[in-house]
């Protein structure tokens, strides 16, 4: 999306009385750091001039966030308070913000205060230059290096090399996306984090920012613990696992099970034909070789994988078919005016 574009479209969002930019903050048992968010946002947002909203996701607290929050709403129109029925995660949460999101840009922030509300008129500056997606970058993380800092390294590193979109802090949850990679994307299981990386596939401009990054003073985070960190790792790379899939493979499931398919048929044909050999030539006998188990297994596997591609197949088109779902994404458009154009 071309800077001029970003400018139109802008100034269309403001004839059209919507707000310029929507701010979407996942809120879980954040109560004490409430009235904080609401003063330090309301600051950093009055700065930009522009008109704006705040949806507030209230993913199922357990304390008095949501009536904080509706005190706050109360007093300020320009926030939106959604309350889930019960906890369903930082992803749904997300989502539900970027569905219901008015604005032409939308930013992204936690409601523990340790992401800085202060930075978001930096990302966006940075953002109308002509980027789809301006994420931030913790590069004075304040948190424990065993439990957090370490494990987020590692996996900032993993997803880099395997998606080939290379950030430095995809957890970081500060971020502002262009409202066309927000309403185009969904996200399922625990993708937040991986927005960039699944949003790449439409091509996206992506740049990362330095942001500042505070200990937490209030409240108690949700990820402490040996046993937090464990799970939190093990959902990372299953997400990534799907990431990749779902980048490389959505629409061509058959080129990956076919390929795992053909290669496993061919070995135990393969197999088969040695242990022939033997059988016929040398004499020997194959009741009790492993070899023979293992050759028939791999000839079995390998139909299978090649049936569960052609399901692929089947799904996948069903999919973009029915829902008439492009396979494409367009960014741009120029062509000439007449008739019927």
């Amino acid at each position: 999306m071309s800077s001029d574009t970003a400018s139109s479209d802008a100034r269309a969002s403001h004839d059209a009385g919507l707000p310029y930019l929507s701010v979407v903050v996942p809120i879980f048992d954040e109560e004490a750091n409430i009235p904080g968010l609401y003063a330090e946002l309301t600051a950093a947002l009055a700065s930009l001039g522009r008109s704006y909203e705040v949806l507030a996701i209230d993913d199922g607290s357990r304390d008095g966030s949501f009536a904080a929050l509706s005190a706050v709403q109360a007093r300020d129109s320009r926030w939106r308070v959604i309350r889930f029925r019960k906890n369903f995660g930082q992803t749904p949460a997300f989502t539900a913000g970027f569905d219901l999101s008015l604005g032409e840009w939308v930013a992204t922030i936690d409601a523990d205060l340790q992401n800085d509300p202060a930075d978001i008129p930096a990302l966006l500056a940075k953002a109308e230059e002509g980027y789809d997606i301006v994420s931030g970058w913790r590069v004075r993380r304040q948190d424990t290096m065993l439990t957090r800092k370490l494990p987020s390294k590692v996996a900032n590193w993993l997803i880099a090399t395997v998606t080939g979109v290379a950030l430095h802090d995809y957890g970081c949850s500060l971020k502002v996306y262009h409202r066309d990679v927000v309403k185009n994307v969904r996200l399922y299981g625990e993708l937040h984090r991986f927005i960039p990386a699944v949003a790449s596939s439409l091509g996206i401009r992506l740049v990362e920012m330095p942001v500042n990054h505070r200990s937490r003073a209030l409240g108690t985070s949700k990820y402490t613990g040996l046993v937090n960190t464990v799970s939190r790792t093990t959902k990372v790379f299953l997400d990534l696992l799907m990431v990749r899939f779902l980048l490389s493979y959505s629409t061509r499931p058959l080129h990956i099970f076919g390929t795992l398919g053909l290669g496993s048929s061919f070995l135990g044909v393969l197999l088969g034909f040695w242990l022939s050999y033997e059988k016929l030539f040398q004499g020997q006998t194959l009741g009790n070789r492993p070899l023979l188990t293992l050759a028939v297994l791999l000839v079995i596997v390998g139909v299978q994988f090649l049936s569960m591609g052609l399901i692929g197949e089947l799904v996948v088109r069903t999919y973009h078919e029915t829902q008439k779902k492009p396979i494409y994404a367009i960014r741009t458009v120029l062509q000439a005016s007449g008739p019927g154009r």
